[in-house]
């Protein structure tokens, strides 16, 4: 978390002022990506793989095109068309200078990268990480994911207090992490048989 942080123009944009925000989920859609885009990721999500999911009715939406400082996992009521944003951490290997943005993806195990494509979502566990949900890649772009282990689950390192210090989120090993404040909500409407989807908007 030493790495110098120098914001360029987009970077200053994408901030969106979201320094002061709250780690739970809220109605925003900060930075580039806007409602209609998240909400028609998410449909188009639901109409490829609708016959693995079981849960229609919520669809998450990473937006790795925004910053880690942004809230970018975005949780989409379909029925409503409402967008809660929350802050989640990309992998290491998807950012190996640190500096906040995801750089790419990678589906290769030990990459420690985050993986584009469609999650199932599965049953919550306690692991290594506390309290967690499986995830099963539906796309060939992120086939391995059961067996990288790519899970939800909170991290001491994402979260406001995070953002006041560095001006950016930690980073996982492909994980998507969200800040302990959010991961009750976040496994109460993303239970099993939903979609997680990520992606760059």
């Amino acid at each position: 978390m030493s790495e110098t942080f120098t914001p360029s123009r987009r970077r200053l944009i994408a901030a969106g002022g979201c320094l002061g925000l709250a780690a739970v989920a809220r109605p925003a859609l900060a930075g580039d990506a806007s409602a209609a885009a998240v909400v028609a990721a998410a449909r188009a999500g639901l109409e490829r793989h609708g016959a693995r999911v079981t849960e229609r009715d919520v669809v998450a939406v990473a937006d790795f095109s925004l910053p880690s400082r942004t809230p970018r996992l975005h949780l989409v009521d379909i029925a409503s068309g409402r967008v809660d944003a929350l802050l989640v951490a990309h992998g290491r290997g998807s950012d190996p200078s640190h500096t906040g943005w995801l750089s790419r993806f990678s589906n290769a195990p030990g990459s420690d990268c985050t993986a584009e494509g469609a999650y199932l979502t599965g049953q919550d566990y306690v692991g290594e990480h506390g309290r967690s949900q499986r995830l099963v890649g539906l796309d060939a772009s992120n086939s391995n994911a059961e067996a990288r282990a790519i899970v939800i689950h909170s991290a001491w390192y994402v979260g406001p207090e995070m953002l006041r210090t560095h001006g950016m989120l930690g980073r996982s090993e492909g994980c998507f992490a969200v800040s302990p404040a959010d991961l009750p909500a976040v496994l109460q409407r993303l239970g099993p048989g939903r979609l997680l989807i990520a992606t760059r908007l």
